[in-house]
This record gives C-alpha cells, sequence and structure tokens, in this order.
C-alpha cells in the first residue's frame, strides 16, 4: 500500500496526537512521502494529565527540516489556530489535517466523573473541530489562489475514529460518545468542503497503542481480542491515511474505513435498514416484532466482534 501513496512532495500536514503510536506512524509515512509535517503533541498521558515536549521535538528533530514540533495542547481554539499559523509560517501552507490526539478515563455511566466526561470530550471531538475551524479557511483560501496548481485539487482531512463509538464497549461512554460524534463532524465536513474540494474521511484503527494496552478485558472474549490487537503494528494505518492524502485521496470523502493488519473496510454508516406502517399503538407492537425486531443489531462491544485474529 506505502507505494500507492505517490509523492507528497510541497505538501504540508499537521498530525494531532503525532509524536507516538499511531500519529507517529502516520507523521513518519507523510514525511517519507515528501510531506513537511507539524507534529501536534503537548505528550501527556494516556488519561490527559501532565504534559511533556520531548517526545514531539525529539521526533522533529530527527525528521530534519520538513518537520516541526507544536507542543500545546490543541483542544482550544487559539491553539489550533495557532498550530494551523505555524504550518503556514514555516513550510508555506496547510494541505493535510490528521486528527488523531486522544484521551481515556474509562468509567461505568453509572460511576463516571462529570470532569472525566468534559476532558474525553474537549480532546478528542471539540479539538478536532477546533483543526478542523482553524483549517478549512487557509484550505478554501488556496484553492482560491491555486497554490501548488491549477486546478488546486488539494486539502485533506482524516479523522481517526473508534469502533467503540459504533459498537459501543463497557465503561466507554465518553470515548465512545466522543468518537461517534467525530463521524458526524467528518460527514458534515465533508459536504460543507465539497464545493472546494477538500476532502474528509474517517478511519477506525486497530493497532496495538497506549489505548489498546490500557483496556481491562470484561470477559474471555476481550481478553483474546486485546492479546490479538497488542499484536498488530500501527504502519498499515498511516499508510491508509496516506492513501487518503495522496492524489488517489481526491475523490474519495465521507467515508468511514476501518484498518485491521492487512485488511481495509468500508463501514457502513447509519442508514434505514427496516420499515414499518404503524396505524395506531397497537399496531405498533406488531410491526415491532414482525418487521423490525428481526433486524436488531445485537448487544456487542467492539472488542467481542473483532476478537477473531488479524490478517497481519
Amino acid at each position: 500500500m506505502a507505494q500507492s501513496i505517490g509523492t507528497l512532495s510541497s505538501r504540508v500536514a499537521i498530525v494531532t496526537g503525532g509524536a507516538r503510536g499511531i500519529g507517529r506512524a502516520i507523521v513518519e509515512t507523510l514525511h517519507r512521502a515528501g510531506a513537511a509535517v507539524v507534529i501536534a503533541d503537548n505528550g501527556t498521558g494516556i488519561d490527559g494529565n501532565g504534559a511533556d515536549p520531548k517526545p514531539a521535538t525529539e521526533l522533529a528533530q530527527s525528521l530534519g527540516a520538513r518537520a516541526a514540533a507544536f507542543t500545546e495542547s490543541i483542544a482550544t481554539p487559539s491553539a489550533a489556530k495557532a498550530a494551523v499559523d505555524l504550518a503556514i509560517a514555516q513550510f508555506g501552507g496547510i494541505d493535510i489535517l490528521v486528527n488523531n490526539a486522544a484521551i481515556l478515563r474509562d468509567a461505568f455511566v453509572f460511576k463516571a466523573d462529570p470532569l472525566d466526561w468534559e476532558a474525553v470530550i474537549r480532546t478528542n471531538l471539540s479539538g478536532a473541530f477546533y483543526t478542523i475551524a482553524a483549517a478549512t479557511p487557509a484550505m478554501r483560501e488556496q484553492v482560491k489562489s491555486k497554490r501548488g496548481g491549477d486546478p488546486y485539487v488539494w486539502g485533506r482531512i482524516v479523522n481517526l475514529v473508534s469502533t467503540a463509538g459504533f459498537y459501543g464497549n463497557y465503561g466507554q461512554a465518553a470515548y465512545a460518545a466522543a468518537k461517534a460524534a467525530l463521524l458526524g463532524l467528518t460527514r458534515v465536513t465533508a459536504l460543507d468542503m465539497a464545493r472546494s474540494q477538500i476532502t474528509c474521511n474517517a478511519v477506525a484503527p486497530f493497532a496495538a497503542t497506549r489505548v489498546t494496552e490500557s483496556i481491562k478485558p470484561q470477559n474471555p472474549v476481550q481478553a483474546a481480542y486485546k492479546e490479538t490487537a497488542m499484536k498488530i503494528p500501527a504502519r498499515p494505518v498511516a499508510e491508509l491515511v496516506g492513501f487518503l492524502a495522496g492524489d488517489a485521496g481526491a475523490k474519495i470523502t465521507g467515508q468511514l474505513f476501518g484498518v485491521r493488519g492487512r485488511e481495509i473496510m468500508l463501514l457502513s454508516q447509519p442508514r434505514p435498514v427496516a420499515r414499518a406502517v404503524v396505524a395506531d399503538s397497537a399496531g405498533l407492537a406488531v410491526a415491532m416484532a414482525r418487521d423490525l425486531a428481526p433486524h436488531f443489531i445485537a448487544l456487542e462491544s467492539d472488542l467481542e466482534a473483532f476478537a477473531s485474529a488479524p490478517l497481519l
């Protein structure tokens, strides 16, 4: 897959959460393809506590002149704008935005702290909105000025989501809600930017990360999932992101992909799967049992749904 990315020479990317794990793999893939990359990562813990600028600055230093570190938390409008301003000032524009930054504060809904909920939503969802809101005006101006060619057919946004947002998972109300909402943001962004030929897609990754490592299995199936997931490398995820960011991604927008080793999935998005016409309340019970119940979705977590061995 890596060979199909093509050149990203003269393109500029911002990758949030780009200093470690999947984010780092994405940074390295885009940089290897020729892009200049702003590594937006404040080095926080998986729970969002603390900060350490070293991972981002050391990665930027190792990559050289086409890399820069941005070490503020991306979860504020001002920081998001500052990251975009850095990309434009140092590298001349912003062509690719990858929203990967996320934190995790798990708790059952009957024990959850509202402050933890707000922290997760702020980083995982609001942070992505802030970067999109900051980057898209610049991308639209680049369309008008024909930056890099006529016509300018660039502007790529990729949001890293999670199957937890669509299946659910025990104790992950905040994380799953943020990731599910991020798909909604992806769809709206794709629609809003379609006229400018700027694309926006979502990718649900399966790979060994700090999030995967933090999983506390609730049953043997989930334990099996964790064991296999910790063997999945991040590079296939990065290669799909690179593909979507390249020339071949120009006509792909509003889609939801999954990556699990060598397996690339196009995931369905909520659409009606069954319909019933109901005349009164008595008919509702009949219609529910006859027309709708056969299509109910099983109550299983994403860990249970993807517990089979990955293709590596």
